[in-house]
């Protein structure tokens, strides 16, 4: 007896068998994706991308140049730790030199190196150039600065002044413009809104380091002035500072993708204190203050004064930063923005004032606890360059409606 299954038994089965095969569109709603017709997602090339290249990007320079000045003040060195300082204050001149290049390539293809100035946020980040020159200028010091020719220290001296007069005209008219051509929301502040006047403030700082190898003539005046613009900066961050905490009290914490941005507080209160002790150090044993007779008890007291004042600002650093780790612990962001290195600059100027209390003190602990902090700061800015490399290869930054030429 033949198998009913061999004959086709089953209802239509040759029928199946002779039917031409059918597209699976044809008895599903899934679309036939036909590789050769799928469109691929948008790939901008180079050109396109550099578009979106912003100021930003010298919060990377703005982060090396730091590291580079922490090495340098470092308490407890070993064999080589002023060559590895050295290495990374040369690298950052390249990387400096080529961001420099690719913003000029973008306004050069692009256009609208103004617009970038007046744009609502990425405007904000201009100021992050002259930091990059302010850790340069401070490097020069502390790199070369130990057999320095007259020539070499008039150099220092006249870069003081053309970044003093720079940094000021920035202060003024950046926020002038801000103040007649935007409107921030107190409910949205953010500490960017302190970068303008970040640079002025690193004037103190430029000054606490210079200073001690100036000739009287030029030392004198360079403290006065980096002392001035220290107390402008840090009093424009101190007004700031009550929108921030009022911000935060009213409206909560930022979103987790801007949070990194919250330690940028830390380095007002942080810069001022070390530059407060390094002004009072670095003042000529011949200076007195009117009507003394005594120089040496003068320079003293100051110094005294200089330290307590820093402590004092030390203890709002620390606060500034444990409320901004809190934030970022506890909702870290999931994406890269160049935001992250407000982790490293900041911090580090926090880490150099430790130290230099440490010195000040003639503290082994303090010295000790800035040298722990310095290891926290380089493995911070090795996890932040590694992912700021992977954004760029990601498409994660340099790319449209993801960078600070867009608005929130």
């Amino acid at each position: 007896m033949s198998n009913p299954i061999l004959l086709g038994a089953y209802p239509n089965h040759s029928q199946e068998l002779n039917r031409p095969s059918v597209p699976p569109s044809a008895h599903s709603d899934t679309p036939f994706m036909n590789p050769e017709k799928c469109e691929k997602p948008y790939q901008p090339n180079f050109r396109e991308r550099l578009r979106h290249f912003t100021w930003a990007w010298y919060t990377l320079t703005m982060s090396a140049g730091g590291l580079a000045l922490l090495i340098a003040n470092q308490p407890n060195q070993f064999q080589g730790c002023r060559e590895i300082g050295l290495a990374i204050y040369l690298i950052n001149l390249f990387l400096f030199s080529l961001v420099c290049s690719l913003m000029a390539a973008r306004f050069i293809i692009h256009g609208g190196a103004l617009n970038s100035l007046r744009h609502e946020r990425e405007g904000l980040f201009f100021p992050t150039f002259w930091l990059s020159v302010a850790t340069m200028i401070t490097g020069l010091e502390k790199y070369f600065g130990d057999n320095a020719t007259p020539a070499f220290t008039t150099t220092l001296e006249v870069l003081f002044w053309i970044y003093c007069f720079c940094t000021f005209i920035l202060a003024v008219v950046q926020y002038s413009f801000v103040f007649t051509s935007h409107t921030y929301r107190l409910q949205t502040m953010m500490p960017s809104w302190i970068l303008p006047a970040f640079p002025i403030m690193l004037s103190g700082t430029i000054a606490s380091v210079i200073a001690s190898h100036q000739p009287e003539r030029a030392a004198i005046p360079i403290v006065t002035a980096g002392m001035t613009f220290q107390g402008l900066g840090f009093c424009i961050s101190f007004m700031m500072y009550s929108h921030y905490i009022g911000r935060l009290m009213e409206s909560g914490l930022p979103c987790r993708e801007h949070r990194p941005a919250m330690f940028i507080c830390v380095g007002p209160p942080a810069f001022t204190a070390l530059a407060l002790v390094g002004m009072a150090q670095g003042l000529p044993g011949t200076f007195r203050v009117m009507g003394s007779k005594d120089p040496a008890a003068d320079g003293r007291m100051l110094e005294i004064l200089a330290l307590a004042a820093g402590a004092f600002l030390w203890a709002l650093s620390l606060w500034f930063f444990c409320i901004a780790a809190i934030a970022v612990i506890r909702a870290p962001p999931t994406s890269f923005h160049l935001s992250w290195w407000a982790m490293v600059f900041p911090n580090t100027g926090f880490t150099i004032a430790t130290i230099t209390l440490g010195n000040a003190f003639n503290s082994t602990a303090i010295k000790g606890v800035g040298s722990a902090m310095t290891i926290c700061i380089v493995c911070m800015f090795l996890f932040v360059f590694v992912n700021h490399i992977l954004a760029v290869y990601r498409q994660d930054i340099m790319y449209p409606g993801k960078d600070e030429d867009t608005s929130d």
